[in-house]
């Protein structure tokens, strides 16, 4: 039998070496709901940096792991299989002295002897493990393969019934939701997942597409879970904001196509009766269709009206800030839709200070002259304006800023895509930049592709600005 609801839980981060994690800390401290997991090295100094982190968490967990696999074992870790054994024991046990709810993860699992993974579940749930996670760390099983591994699980571990089995996936060869999904059929009470499939390498097991799949098929899998689907998609995009990482357009569930029907047939029969072609509503995920459109003569009710159908519910500050913008932006394009808003909402409303401004922008480049940028800012409430050159009118601005603010941050990723069709489109630009090891995402949107690239440097030089910051008051 499987479970009919999934467990939740939320692993918010390992703690790095020099101190606690301070974001961790103030997730434990401010969320109430979901349980707040580190994870942690089977180390007792991790373990002890976990507990720091979670300890104003009013549920928390401890998430230890240590790997079991003879590869591992013998090319890593350089310790026999007693040794391992013994170490995650202890871990466990030094992990419980700190909280009632612990977690170990046999790491390299499909990898390990079979009846070797079995004595080490068994022994760690009897040091007090309530989660055993098997993880496919390399993305190697097969579905079948891995199904069966969790059935042995479930059947050979004399104390499974006090754990409850969870499975850690990776995708390496595009398995990863089809292994989760066989291990939810043979047992599997908790998976391990990621918003849009990131993760290291080619990602893990998908969140969307594992929900969408137990929710639609209830009728074979007998499984659900507690997560509010219609949130899907806005955490999909705000993910993706946040990391700089594209969902490609193909993407079940997320992607830009998931719902787009081109073939003349399939559009014939959706029009006649949409599950001939749909197995899932559009309006399931989040993807709301309005018939209200947006444009130069809406005024602010119907923008305050369609934002709060899109899930956000502003402050009268941020909301002024928002609809300026969106004038702006209605003058030049006839019609703002709901991609717009949200590179509109994320633009403009931002809870960091400001350090520095772009106040005006002047770009010029073509064949056969040296491309030039005239940028005027704002630096620490000083007005200071700059001429600079470079290889494109994108490299002349982004120098030009460089000099203006001092940065010695390096670009790492430069990326730009239309939010919607057409000429008069918003174009949306992510750029990631690094100083002293500390990488930062900055978004910036306008229908000039060089201002929302400017937009876009000067959203990451601030974040930067604020880490620096921060750092300094804590040290």
């Amino acid at each position: 039998m499987t479970p009919s609801a999934l467990r939740r839980r939320h692993p918010a981060g390992i703690p790095p070496r020099p101190r606690p994690d301070l974001l961790l800390k103030r997730i434990g401290g401010e969320v109430d709901g979901p349980i707040i997991c580190s994870l942690a090295r089977a180390k007792k100094e991790d373990i002890d940096r976990a507990w720091e982190a979670l300890r104003d968490a009013p549920k928390r967990r401890i998430h230890t792991f240590h790997s079991t696999s003879d590869i591992h074992l013998k090319h890593q870790y350089r310790i026999s299989r007693d040794e391992a054994l013994k170490r995650s024991v202890e871990m466990v046990a030094h992990a419980r002295s700190y909280v009632d709810d612990v977690e170990f993860s046999p790491m390299d699992a499909t990898r390990t002897d079979v009846a070797y993974l079995h004595e080490v579940v068994e022994a760690v749930i009897e040091a007090g493990a309530g989660t055993v996670n098997i993880p496919d760390t390399v993305g190697y099983a097969m579905p079948e393969e891995f199904g069966a591994l969790i059935k042995s699980v479930k059947e050979k571990v004399r104390n499974i019934d006090k754990a409850v089995i969870s499975v850690h996936c990776h995708n390496d060869l595009g398995l990863a939701v089809a292994n989760a999904i066989a291990a939810i059929r043979n047992g599997a009470g908790q998976i391990e997942c990621t918003v849009n499939g990131i993760g290291e390498r080619a990602g893990n097991c998908s969140m969307e597409e594992v929900v969408m799949a137990l929710r639609t098929r209830k009728d074979f899998f007998g499984a659900d879970t507690k997560i509010n689907t219609e949130e899907i998609i806005r955490s999909s995009r705000l993910v993706t904001k946040i990391t700089g990482i594209p969902v490609q357009p193909n993407k079940a569930i997320v992607g830009a196509n998931a719902f787009a029907h081109e073939s003349g047939i399939h559009q014939d029969g959706l029009l006649k009766e949409r599950t001939t072609y749909e197995i899932m509503r559009p309006e399931s995920v989040g993807l709301v269709k309005t018939n209200l459109v947006l444009g130069k003569h809406s005024g602010r009710h119907a923008f305050r009206d369609r934002l709060k159908q899109i899930g956000y519910d502003l402050s009268e500050d941020d909301l002024n800030k928002a609809f300026d913008r969106f004038k702006r932006l209605a003058d030049q394009k006839k019609e703002v839709f709901d991609e717009d808003l949200e590179a509109i909402i994320s633009d403009e409303v931002q809870h960091i200070t400001e350090v520095f401004v772009l106040k005006d922008l002047k770009a010029e480049g073509g064949t056969g002259i040296t491309p030039t940028a005239t940028v005027e800012m704002e630096v620490n409430g000083k007005i200071v304006k700059q001429a600079g050159t470079g290889d494109g009118p994108v490299d002349a601005v982004y120098r030009t800023i460089a000099v203006m603010t001092g940065t010695k941050s390096k670009l790492d990723a430069y990326l730009v895509k239309g939010i919607t069709g057409g000429t008069d489109a918003l174009g949306e630009v992510t750029v990631k930049v690094e100083e002293q090891g500390k990488k930062v995402a900055g978004h910036g949107a306008d229908t000039d592709i060089i201002v929302a690239s400017a937009k876009a440097y000067v959203n990451a030089l601030n974040k930067l600005e604020y880490w620096k910051r921060g750092r300094a008051k804590s040290s």
